[in-house]
């Protein structure tokens, strides 16, 4: 049995948390909804992407952390604002399905060239930035990971058959979504 490396994660958390301030300052961001949905958001994104980089891997524990965050961030919106709410609910339903559904449909095809882990994080993150919000970090994360591989072979530091990890790719497709919405 191989004992999992814990890589420390604390000296990395100046980022998400600076990134998250300046969500705050951002115009049209000013609710508190907004800024704890996007701020967790961003905070445990870079935390998958700084796993996947290091590791590899994007831990479940991580996954099922990003999913009770947006049910804790959640809940009180569906007392307060019940009718938004429900339609919010219903957008995130979409993205979850779409964000999973898309990357399990190329993990099948890919014979597991894409990471579980990626298709999982693509799935959570649905939930916070929806349907529309979802094609678009899964765009930009992918057209970004295909820029940097095809780099990277020109360079021949990878060859065709080695991996990259796409989690950092995402995140960064997650944090324009985020600020271009």
């Amino acid at each position: 049995m191989t004992k999992t490396k814990i890589i420390p994660i604390l000296p990395y958390t100046g980022i998400p948390i600076i990134v998250t301030a300046l969500l705050i300052l951002q115009a049209g961001r000013t609710d508190a909804f907004n800024i704890l949905r996007y701020g967790v958001l961003i905070i445990l994104s870079h935390t998958a992407a700084i796993l996947d980089f290091k590791a590899k891997r994007i831990p479940n524990g991580l996954i099922l952390a990003m999913i009770a965050a947006w049910v804790l961030i959640m809940t009180p919106k569906l007392f307060i604002e019940t009718d938004t709410a429900i339609s919010l609910l219903a957008d995130s339903a979409l993205g979850f399905a779409l964000g999973g559904g898309m990357f399990l449909l190329v993990y099948i095809i890919s014979r597991k060239g894409l990471g579980g882990g990626d298709v999982k994080y693509m799935a959570a993150a649905g939930l916070y930035l929806g349907l529309g919000g979802v094609l678009t970090a899964m765009f930009i994360g992918t057209v970004f990971s295909a820029l940097s591989a095809l780099t990277l072979i020109l360079f021949k530091k990878i060859c065709r058959k080695d991996t990259i990890p796409l989690a950092p790719f995402l995140y960064a497709g997650v944090l324009i979504t985020i600020f271009l919405s």
